[in-house]
Parts: C-alpha cells; structure tokens; sequence
C-alpha cells in the first residue's frame, strides 16, 4: 500500500498548453510503463502533446457535441431511431463497438446496443434469441477514404444488455450480456430464454442467435481474444468479480465448446485494493468452472454460479472487471472502482511469463474516474472511457463539477483527456433533445489504418468518428 500522492487540481489538470503540440515519439512499449510515475501521478507541470481542448462542430448536425484538441474533427451517425439500410429503426444504447472487417479502406463495425428489460426485438426472427428481449447488435459499415457512414443493419436482437465484447482474429464480434435474466425470474411476463452469454457475430451482419454456453452465463462485460492460441479472456461486471478465460476445443471454432476457468493469483484472494502499482504476481494459476451454465436462482446455492464455483477453487476477486484488450502479447483490462479510493485500476496479464501486474491505479477521481471501455492505438497508448455520470468533488478551488471523458494513457504513465462529452442540444436535432453531458463514452477502438477513432455517447445514442494529427501524440 502507497501513501496517496498528491495531485493538481482538475483546473491545473486541464490546463494543457498549445505550446506543447509538436512531435512526439514514444520511446517505450506498454509493457515497460514507468510505475513509479504512474503510482505518483502528478499532473501540474504535464501537458499533452495534441494539446488543449475546446469545443469542435460535428460535420453532421453542426453541434459542438464533443470538445477535442485542435486540428481535430469528427463526424457522427447511426444515431438513435434512424432509420437503417434494413427498414428497421436504430436502436439505443450504444455500448460496446469494434472493426470487424476492412475492405480498401470500408470499415464494417459491429456495435452493442446495451437495452434492458421486457420488450420486443428489433431484428427478424432468424437473427432474434428471445423474442421477448430487445437488447442486440447492429453492423454498420463506414468509408475511411470519405470520411462517411454508409450502411447499417440489425444484425442481432432478442439478448439483454448487451454491454460490451471483442473482436476475434476470424473476423467476427463476440456479444456479450451483462445480465442473468431468465425464466427464473419473478417478472411477469417472464423472459422466454435464460440470459447472461456470448454470441458471435459475423461481418455479413448474419448473427447467431445460439449462446455460446461453454463461455459461461454470468455477468459478462467485454472479451480479448488471444489471436496465437484463440483463448478468450472474459471480464465480470459485478462489485466482486473474477476475470476468466476460455480454452476452446478447437482454434478459431468457439461453438466447438471448450473450458472455462477463473484466474487463482495465488495467495491473493482479493486484488480489489492494497495493491502497489507496478507489482508483478508470478505463476498465476487457472482454476476450472466444472459447470459454466449453471441456472442463476437469486437467495439460493444455484446464485451466482460461475463466479461461486471460482471462488470456492480459491479464484482472485476484483472490483468490477469492464474494458479489456489484447496488444502485442498482452492483456490489458480495467477495475473500474477498484484501487485505494475507488477510482479504477489498469491491470496486464502477459501469458507467455504468466505475470500480473498492475500497470496504473487512478490516486484521485480527477485524474481518472472509474474507466469502462479500453482500447490500445497502433501506436501503443491506452485508450479508456469513463462511465462516472456527472461527478462532483471538492477541490483547493471548490466544489467542481466534471462529466465523463474519454482519457489517454502514455506508455510513460501520463494521463490526459483526449475528450470531453459536450452534448447539450436545445433545439430537437436527429430525435435528441437536452442535456446529456452525464452519459459515458463507449465503444472506443481505431481503424485498421489508424486513421479513424470510433467512438459513441450512449444517451442520446450516437456513433463519432474522430480524425486528427495523431502522430503529434502516442495515440
């Protein structure tokens, strides 16, 4: 346990320099951060290299939605009740997102639609689970060449709360439900199907309406496929939660079936504070959930199956597990109130060397406030948006009042937001009217080329794709 280091104030924080923007090379991979600066983040002399922000006009309404750096535009679609190449209405919710294809520069992305409770799907029948669920996904393709949305689809419904996932190596998104609704539940009317897993979805927009029950029904957040060996890595949205992996039958072929097993750090039961950063945990164990559909009957021994049967096997707890990816031989995920005052951990687990370490822990909510969705750039930052609503704490300055940002991490361990969540719409524009600044960011990934960041405001549900000068930065 480290003493709490000191920090600026967010005024200070924020107060980033144009001065600043120029070239800037990053000289270390993510898997040599510098700890001690991590662990003692103090940002008063600390600028960022794309420098300051200020509110930018989207391309599409015209509305200065997002405030970003300088030399940086965005443009914004697929929002909410537009209506989709299919005939059918976007849905909401926009949640977890990723490419999934690229052909000359057309993008095809998947993207999580997080809706919850009794209502109809949105897709047809063949592409729909539970007809009475109408959370889901949609594929939408966009030029990269022309900075345009193209097409869009429903390409899964009938799940609930699809909140996040990952791509695989084959082409395909993996949706996951964070949730374990079911015909167990007291809801009258009941769901028709048990909820709480995986689906995978293909480029063609042809989801598989059938879970991928080997994987686990639990309360899923988001997977990391490793693309040499094609384990998935799965992360648990719950206040205690384990982080898992699956070990399929056949590469590639996840539908084949395969084991699932919860990580054991030994003599670590509990990770989810008191944890020095830059530690490395060795011989990291996996043990085995002998029965990852177990039915989920809330005040009996059948709650919380998959997470139970770990923990019994001795399974490490974390503080709720979100945002997780793989980079160069790496899997990077989120504690999104773990740490010391509950603002959020960064974790790494390298399986060639089977360590974990904690890479950055968030001393002040100022610096980072509880991160969701991850993603690591081409060039190697850290990529991670906060899902805090609108937060309000007591500074040297007063009382401030900040809403959720989408923050950068170098491989130096600096910390700084890229961008910042400006939706206020007056007048009614795409459907949407009012104050939306309290809604998280998600789905945040790039284009293969590196080119094109995605990203989306979840209330009132749109997608952003944001280009820029990224070579001034590590992103």
């Amino acid at each position: 346990m480290t003493n709490k280091p000191q920090t600026s104030s967010r005024r200070d924080f924020l107060s980033l320099s144009s001065n600043a923007v120029g070239v800037f090379l990053v000289a270390e991979t993510l898997s040599n951060f510098n700890y001690l600066q991590a662990s003692n983040v103090d940002k008063s002399g600390k600028q960022s290299p794309y420098g300051p922000l200020k509110p930018t006009k989207d391309m599409n309404t015209g509305l200065e939605l997002l405030s970003l750096p300088a030399g940086f535009k965005y443009v914004t679609g697929n929002w909410t009740d537009e209506m989709m190449s299919d005939g059918r209405k976007m849905p909401g919710a926009h949640d977890g997102m990723g490419v999934i294809a690229d052909d000359n520069g057309i993008v095809t992305l998947c993207r999580n639609h997080e809706i919850n409770g009794l209502r109809p799907s949105y897709a047809k029948a063949a592409r729909t689970y539970d007809a009475k669920a109408g959370g889901g996904t949609t594929n939408f393709t966009f030029n990269c060449n022309t900075g345009k949305f193209l097409t869009s689809q429903a390409s899964l419904s009938g799940t609930v709360r699809n909140c996040a996932g990952g791509v695989t190596p084959w082409g395909s998104w993996l949706t996951c439900e964070e949730t374990l609704n079911g015909p167990e539940d007291e809801s009258d009317p009941k769901y028709a199907e048990s909820h709480g897993w995986i689906f995978e979805v293909p480029a063609d927009g042809n989801g598989s309406p059938e879970p991928l029950k080997d994987m686990g029904r639990f309360v899923h957040e988001a997977v990391a496929v490793d693309p040499a060996t094609s384990i998935v890595y799965e992360t648990e949205d719950r206040s205690n939660a384990g982080l898992y992996r699956f070990l399929p039958k056949t590469k590639g072929k996840l539908a084949d079936g395969g084991t699932l097993q919860m990580m054991k750090v030994p003599e670590q039961l509990d990770l989810s504070k008191n944890v020095k950063p830059g530690v490395v945990f060795e011989n990291i164990e996996w043990v085995t959930i002998d029965d990852p559909t177990i039915p989920h009957v809330a005040g009996t021994t059948n709650a919380l199956g998959v997470y139970s049967q770990g923990r019994k096997l001795g399974g490490t707890n974390f503080a709720r597990l979100e945002g997780i990816w793989h980079y160069q031989g790496s899997i990077f995920f989120d504690s999104t109130s773990g740490g010391n005052v509950s603002a959020g951990q960064i974790w790494e687990y390298i399986p060639s060397k089977n360590t974990l370490r904690l890479v950055f822990e968030s001393p002040d909510k100022l610096v980072l406030n509880m991160p969701d969705n991850l993603a690591i750039s081409p060039r190697g930052g850290i990529l991670i948006c906060e899902d805090c609503g609108t937060t309000t704490v007591k500074t040297e300055a007063g009382i401030e009042r900040f809403y959720p940002r989408l923050q950068m991490l170098s491989p130096d361990g600096d910390i700084f937001p890229l961008g910042f969540n400006n939706v206020i719409i007056n007048e009614r524009t795409m459907g949407a009217k009012g104050d939306f600044r309290g809604s998280e960011w998600t789905g945040v990934n790039f284009s293969p080329d590196g080119q094109w960041l995605f990203a989306n405001i979840q209330s009132p549900g749109f997608t952003a794709a944001i280009t820029g000068p990224w070579s001034q930065g590590f992103l």
